[in-house]
């Protein structure tokens, strides 16, 4: 099987590829990934420890194609059974290379849609809508990713929730008093004030105009909060002159790609998700597993996991004053915090990476036995 993402940096979709790999059934299947983008690649060293070979395509940037032709090769010589495209760049393209071959070596062809149809780029809908008739098997990862797909695509769309190794969590959420006060302590959080955390990539569709501005609304009223977000992008500079022009001083932390999530989010005391629009992020299901309690936008498929104060406050999404709102609610309120944090945990259970995998790998034996 060979998985082939466009980049291994730290974002959702990379990490819950290196959570199915790890739990990967080692006597059945042989998994090798590729990854298209040679400069995002921190998570590729932990692919390798366990076990699993990583192939860089070597592209410099999204418009050195030169890659296309590398995966064909790689295909050939690897003489795979399976190609899992994940994400639409990467599979748009990646089809096209394997169209080229002869249909005698021609390996079935698996993507997964992560993310919502309507809100990738213009160029690339069009070439993944034109290509994806190619695919054996189409999954996506939420009610509300398959919602969007264009109506032809929805009936043969399989939903597979993809979800995380669980075990990562109970070590830390065991140790939850010594975790909260090492990522206290190293942030600076102040005694009395509790420390709200977001997790997303420096993108427009994640949001953080909105957490910006709540942020602002929320030292007004003079509410005892830190806030902290980790992630990279291309926003970065942009978000941070913000940061400034608001006066959030050290009120407001970027604190750049991080390879600790799960230990902040266990050291946090709410998890806040401002996005404009996703599919079922994999940070919010890393702060289930940390027992959390979760402040998020009703976009994607996060109203169909997070009830609204069961195991979360949903809000609408664009609106700081009502993101605002909420995060002042849930840290003055201790009781709510607390139970909102259970329901999470108990809501975590639907995301254990090892049903996804047993489900994703059902495919892999169905579409490599029809091959004969």
């Amino acid at each position: 099987m060979l998985l082939v993402i466009k980049v291994l940096g730290h974002g959702g979709a990379e990490r819950l590829l290196v959570d199915m790999v790890a739990r990967r059934d080692v006597e059945s299947f042989h998994y090798e990934v590729a990854h298209v983008l040679s400069s995002e690649d921190g998570l590729v060293s932990t692919i390798v420890a366990n076990g699993t070979p990583v192939h860089s395509l070597a592209a410099g940037g999204n418009w050195d194609l030169r890659w296309v032709a590398r995966l064909r090769a790689l295909v050939i010589a690897g003489r795979f059974d399976v190609v899992h495209f994940h994400l639409p760049y990467t599979a748009s393209l990646g089809r096209l290379a394997m169209a080229t071959l002869p249909r005698s070596s021609r390996p079935a062809i698996v993507y997964t849609e992560h993310s919502v149809w309507d809100k990738m780029a213009l160029l690339v809908k069009a070439l993944n809508r034109s290509t994806i008739g190619m695919d054996d098997s189409l999954i996506v990862v939420s009610e509300a990713a398959r919602d969007a797909l264009p109506d032809a695509l929805q009936g043969r769309a399989r939903v597979i929730v993809h979800g995380i190794d669980l075990s990562r969590s109970a070590e830390l959420v065991a140790r939850r008093d010594e975790v909260r006060a090492s990522v206290r302590a190293e942030l600076g959080v102040p005694d009395g004030d509790l420390l709200v955390l977001t997790v997303a990539n420096l993108r427009p569709e994640k949001g953080y105009d909105v957490l910006l501005g709540a942020a602002r609304l929320i030292a007004d009223r003079r509410v005892p909060v830190r806030f902290a977000a980790v992630g990279r992008g291309p926003l970065a500079g942009e978000l941070e002159s913000r940061r400034r022009e608001l006066g959030l001083g050290e009120q407001f932390r970027f604190l750049g790609e991080r390879d600790d999530v799960l230990r902040l989010l266990t050291g946090c005391d709410v998890f806040v998700l401002p996005s404009h629009q996703e599919g079922l992020p994999v940070t919010l299901m890393e702060a289930t597993s940390t027992g959390t309690a979760i402040v998020a936008t009703a976009v994607g498929g996060v109203p169909q996991v997070i009830v609204d104060g069961v195991d979360g406050v949903i809000v609408p999404p664009g609106v700081p004053s009502a993101l605002a709102d909420a995060i002042e609610r849930v840290v003055t309120d201790s009781e709510l915090r607390r139970r909102l944090g259970e329901g999470a945990a108990a809501r975590s259970g639907m995301f254990d990476v090892s049903v996804a995998s047993r489900e994703v790998e059902d495919i892999y034996r169905q579409l490599a036995g029809s091959r004969g």
